[in-house]
């Protein structure tokens, strides 16, 4: 079927929840996606930031379709090899104690909340459940989640929400210490990048006294690495950066290459407050899922980070150079582009499509979550589009370039 006969039949019997570029995308292999009128595009997006080894990597097809043609699903009433192996390799790669395995980021923050109140509850007894979160965060969309975003604009037309939910601004610690003064506080949620509030990173200092803070008093620390993890950062968690072990940590996106995953890992004093029909997932530790999610990490060595990192500080240095960019924000191959000139950033990811390049917004940035297989010669390509794109572009008003 061509382009126009999907778009209309999507229209006809899909949700319209997105507001969708008029593109099919057919197929893809390593960087490179093919619509279904033939043209490519050269991926800086991998699926908001889900396929991190690129389109149809030969070795996680194999590890998917092979246990697929095995055993592709049982319950949790039973035990799996890969289920097992790929919690084994998380434990291992960030220095936590337990996981819980579901289908979504979303998911796993709400996996994340119950695990700090029942914490809380278990160690304090009742009346200590509220959760702290920032300003400008991004946590799912789900009820409990939604609720623990801390941007009015996901709030509109679906209260009543959840009780027990408080925000201060990011890198605000004094704001923090007060909304810390009543003691009915379980734990303190955060992104390091807060990455649908605009790329932006939070000022390790911060981030250092938030996390002493927490310490002193006994609230967990969750850190919602679900854009931010599996390598994204140039590390395999971006609280690496930061020197930070957080009480828990929550996964999605890239570390199932491509498959529906969720991951809360917690600390052992966490985990040994969740016992049987505390939590449960159906399809969480799925075998085929996680026989994607080992072969994802088995790819992630040295030589794999140093080209993230490579890779991260060239699209940097380049498009720093580009005269209508303001400045480039976040970490690692998680990047923000703040333009010159009121540029709309949906406009150039537009021009950007019809230049064969996918790129994503955030708020009034252009976002670019490539995959982590890019090369130097992928990072310049996407530089000089973006170069002519923003040069064809006119400024909207008279300060910008």
């Amino acid at each position: 079927m061509n382009t126009d006969k999907i778009i209309k039949r999507d229209k006809k019997y899909v949700l319209h929840t997105y507001a969708r570029s008029p593109i099919v995308i057919e197929r893809g292999s390593g960087m490179t996606a093919w619509d279904a009128d033939g043209k490519s595009y050269l991926d800086f997006t991998s699926g908001i930031g889900v396929n991190a080894l690129g389109y149809a990597d030969p070795q996680w097809a194999a590890a998917v379709a092979e246990q697929a043609a095995q055993l592709q699903h049982t319950s949790n009433l039973y035990y799996t090899a890969p289920c097992t192996k790929l919690a084994r390799k998380l434990c291992k790669l960030t220095g936590m104690d337990k996981v819980f395995f579901g289908n979504s980021g979303a998911e796993a923050n709400e996996g994340a909340i119950k695990c700090a109140r029942k914490y809380s509850v278990t160690t304090y007894g009742p009346g200590r459940s509220k959760v702290i979160s920032l300003v400008n965060s991004f946590h799912g969309r789900t009820l409990a989640t939604l609720t623990a975003t801390g941007q009015d604009v996901f709030h509109h037309d679906f209260g009543p929400f959840p009780e027990n939910f408080g925000y201060v601004p990011a890198n605000d610690l004094e704001a923090l210490r007060q909304a810390l003064i009543p003691g009915d506080v379980c734990a303190v949620m955060m992104e390091l990048v807060q990455g649908e509030g605009g790329v932006v990173a939070l000022d390790a200092d911060y981030v250092h006294d938030v996390a002493a803070l927490c310490a002193e008093k006994d609230i967990l620390l969750i850190v919602d690495e679900v854009q931010t993890g599996v390598g994204r950062t140039g590390t395999f968690l971006a609280s690496q950066h930061f020197a930070l072990q957080p009480d828990i940590v929550t996964l999605a996106k890239g570390l199932g290459g491509g498959l529906p995953i969720g991951a809360v890992l917690m600390k052992e004093k966490v985990a040994d407050t969740m016992g049987p029909g505390s939590h449960g997932s159906t399809f969480g530790g799925n075998p085929v899922v996680c026989a994607g999610g080992c072969a994802v990490i088995d790819r992630m060595d040295d030589a794999f980070f140093d080209n993230i990192n490579a890779c991260a500080a060239r699209l940097r240095e380049g498009l720093e150079k580009i005269p209508q960019v303001e400045a480039v924000t976040g970490l690692g191959l998680m990047v923000g582009i703040a333009l010159k000139g009121g540029r709309k950033a949906s406009e150039v990811r537009t021009l950007c499509e019809h230049h064969g390049l996918l790129v994503l917004t955030a708020k009034d940035r252009i976002r670019l979550l490539p995959p982590l297989i890019l090369t130097p010669e992928d990072v310049d390509t996407a530089v000089q589009i973006l170069a002519e794109v923003l040069a064809e572009l006119p400024a909207d008003d008279q300060t910008g370039a």
